[in-house]
């Protein structure tokens, strides 16, 4: 499912009035959890699920096309842990 069929299926499931509302609602939605993890590292939706930050630590990687050794910086990235409603819904 791809944004666009995210926000049929809230318009079409009565969460909002038009498409448009609906993509307002999502893009919201989408903000705050943004928003959530920049500020306190964690967003937690209970039976749903958490959203986490994590810290790649700096590593030695390899280019592709020349085999050359190359450093690679230490970077964040998004983890999520399926909470117990969405496991059991699947």
């Amino acid at each position: 499912m791809n944004k666009g069929e995210l926000v049929e299926y809230l318009y079409e499931n009565g969460a909002a009035e038009s498409k448009a509302a609906s993509e307002r609602i999502l893009t919201a939605v989408l903000e705050a959890i943004k928003a959530g993890l920049k500020a306190d590292s964690q967003v937690q939706l209970i039976g749903f699920g958490s959203f986490q930050v994590k810290k790649r630590k700096a590593r030695k990687g390899r280019n592709p096309r020349t085999g050359e050794e190359i450093k690679i910086k230490a970077s964040k990235t998004v983890g999520f842990r399926p909470g117990k409603g969405l496991k059991e819904a699947i």
